[in-house]
Parts: structure tokens; sequence; C-alpha cells
């Protein structure tokens, strides 16, 4: 690899999980056996989810495009994680590894912000039920995934923008599975100053506000099932059963 500015850079060699060749084989296996199990779990999901119409509910719609996000995530990282398990060097090319880079970027920030929407449509299910159907309405969660993926892109694009910039000089193999952050600063020979502010930046806001919307959400539909009356008598058990289920379910969710 050149040094110089990091328009010569031509490419990286990825360490992988593991230098131990009688590991490899077991380990392909493995994470082979989970991708398959990803990819078709969250294809049947999203299949699913299309074809049946009673379906076609806010709850759902989030669940569908969470699923697209998880399958987007795992193929662009896993697939060419795979190939290092049955290659001597596992090569990736300067534009190649700041494409993964990017779009790995992209979904996940975008799956922090997403799991963030769906917590906020269940609070709205339990704790104004009556309003539910106008405040989650289609319009609205078509406005909220859009907004999921402007997160994702924004945030990337930031990163990304500033990653290239960097000059990379201090070797070519990066001591990760595949292209991340912090193993590609590892082998920079300019100032990250940028990249570390911005990162740090990004990071907060990114895990942060979604991590506190998903608490907040759960802490005032914990408290919505705490304040719910227990009535004795078997038909009040009748009524109120249901109600019940819907909240435990909805919390699992």
């Amino acid at each position: 690899m050149a040094e110089g500015n990091h328009s010569t850079v031509t490419y990286f060699i990825l360490a992988g999980l593991t230098e131990k060749p009688e590991l490899q084989l077991p380990l392909f296996l493995l994470f082979l056996g989970i991708y398959m199990f990803t990819v078709v779990g969250n294809l049947g999901m999203i299949t699913l989810i299309g074809l049946s119409s009673h379906l076609h509910t806010p709850m759902y719609y989030l669940l569908s495009s969470l699923s697209i996000i998880d399958l987007s995530y795992s193929t662009v990282i896993t697939p060419n994680m795979l190939v290092n398990f049955v290659t001597e060097k596992n090569i990736i090319s300067y534009p190649e590894c700041m494409a993964q880079f990017y779009l790995f970027s992209v979904f996940a920030i975008a799956e922090c912000h997403m799991l963030a929407a769906m917590a906020y449509d269940r609070y709205v299910a339990i704790c104004s039920p009556l309003l539910y159907h106008v405040t989650m309405s289609s319009q609205v969660c078509c406005w909220m995934v859009a907004g999921v993926y402007s997160m994702g892109l924004v945030g990337a694009t930031a990163h990304t923008v500033c990653l290239l910039r960097v000059d990379f000089c201090k070797g070519d193999v990066i001591n990760h599975y595949f292209c991340d952050l912090s193993p590609l600063l590892e082998l920079s020979c300019s100032s990250t100053f940028i990249n570390e502010v911005v990162g740090m930046g990004f990071s907060t806001f990114n895990i942060f506000l979604p991590t506190l919307t998903v608490l907040t959400s759960y802490i005032f539909i914990i408290a919505s099932i705490l304040r719910t009356p227990l009535r004795a008598g078997p038909k009040h058990s009748e009524q109120a059963a249901p109600t019940s289920q819907l909240l435990l379910y909805s919390l699992v969710l």
C-alpha cells in the first residue's frame, strides 16, 4: 500500500475473527447458519406481513421495516466475513471498504431509531388507545419510517465524509472482520480529531435519544399496567384478561 494521500490507497486486508486454521471451518458453518436463519426469518416476516391484510397495522408496518433494516444490516457484513473464513487473505478495495462502512452506518443508526419508533407506537397503543388510529395513521407511520432512514443517511454521510479525508499509512491490515470506524482510524497517520468529535457527537445522539425514548415509553406503559384495576368476580376477570394480555404482549414487542 502506498503512503501519502489517502487517494493512493487501493486495498485493505481484513484480519477476521481468528487466524487459527482449525477454527475457520467451524466458524464458517456457525455464521453461515446464523446468517441463513436471519435471512429466512426476516424475509418470512416481511412476506407474511405483506400478504396478510389483517396485519396491515402500524405495529406490523414498523416491524416489517425493522426486519428490512436487520436483513440489510446483516447482508452488508456477513457475506464478506464468510469469505474471510475460506480465503487466505480477505482483501477489500478502498472504495468497497468505504461503501461497506457507509451502508453499515446507515442501517446501524436506522435500527436504533426504528426501535424508538416501535416503542412510541406501543406507548400510544396502551396509554392512548382511543387516539391510536389518529396518532399512528398511515401517513404518520410513513413519515416516521422516512425520518428513521433520514437519521441513518445523515449520520452515515457525516461519518463517511470525515473518513474520506483521512490519510492511511500505518499498514494495510484492519484488525476487524469488516470496515468499522475505530479499526480504520488506527491506520491513520493524519489527525483524527474531527472524526472523533463527529463520532462522539453522533453516537451520543443516536444512542441516547432512542434509549431515552424507549425507556420513557415503557415506563409509561408499566405505569399504565400498574394502574389497571383488578376487580374481583368472574365477569370482571374475563373483561380484564384481554386487556392484561394486550399490555404484556405489547411489552414483549
